[in-house]
């Protein structure tokens, strides 16, 4: 259909789009408009509503007709170039607004406390502090030396159990000297070992000990100077 032209005329007879109000490149929605402003003209007039509504039938048929025609009025061109713009992606430089991200207050960095990682200082014990030590390692030193070589384990726990009872009176600090117990074992163990890399396996210092007898003396003897002296 081309723009201006009118296929409904007739002769004199008024076409669709005259009885209408409208011109043939008109959109849906001016045709719908225009058929409500026509019907509210005429009021309740039967013949005239009649030719109204056979006259916006027409205009659809006909638009029917364009489309499957493959014809597209100019209304309906500029409408789908509306909508392809609208549905644009946004430019790839164009940033989306984003709210901003909440601020997180109220946290506060920890901090260990002054004097976690200093070095204990060296005091002889006094008192009971030093003669109950003094007194446990002594027997357990002979226990270690006549006792079987397999007791040579118990000796051990039960002098780590006496060092750290005595730090923990001297300090009120129970995992401060149970660290130190368990460090001062560990160390003396190391010693033990490498003590008997140097001694001849057979008769270790002219006694008649064992190897685990041997290994344990540094330990025990470790334990007996953190007693007394880690203050």
């Amino acid at each position: 259909m081309n723009q201006g032209s009118d296929p409904s005329s007739t002769g004199s007879q008024p076409s669709a789009y005259q009885r209408l109000g409208i011109t043939v490149d008109a959109g849906f929605d001016a045709v719908q408009s225009a058929k409500q402003e026509r019907l509210s003209e005429v009021g309740d007039d039967p013949q005239a509503r009649a030719q109204i509504e056979a006259a916006y039938d027409a205009v659809l048929m006909d638009r029917l007709k364009e489309r499957q025609q493959g014809k597209v009025s100019s209304a309906a061109l500029n409408a789908s170039q509306r909508e392809a713009k609208s549905t644009l992606p946004a430019s790839p430089l164009q940033r989306p607004n984003l709210p901003p991200l909440p601020k997180i207050s109220g946290l506060k960095t920890p901090s260990l406390p002054a004097g976690s990682f200093s070095l204990p200082s060296l005091a002889l014990a006094e008192g009971t502090e030093r003669w109950l030590p003094l007194a446990g390692f002594s027997v357990l030193l002979l226990l270690l030396l006549l006792a079987p070589p397999s007791s040579a384990e118990l000796v051990l726990a039960l002098g780590t159990v006496l060092t750290v009872v005595n730090l923990q009176r001297r300090n009120r600090r129970l995992l401060s000297a149970a660290g130190w117990g368990v460090l001062l074992l560990s160390v003396g163990l190391v010693s033990g070992a490498l003590l008997m890399r140097v001694l001849d396996p057979a008769m270790p210092l002219g006694l008649p000990l064992a190897p685990q007898q041997v290994q344990s003396l540094p330990a025990l003897v470790l334990l007996l100077l953190g007693a007394l002296l880690i203050g």
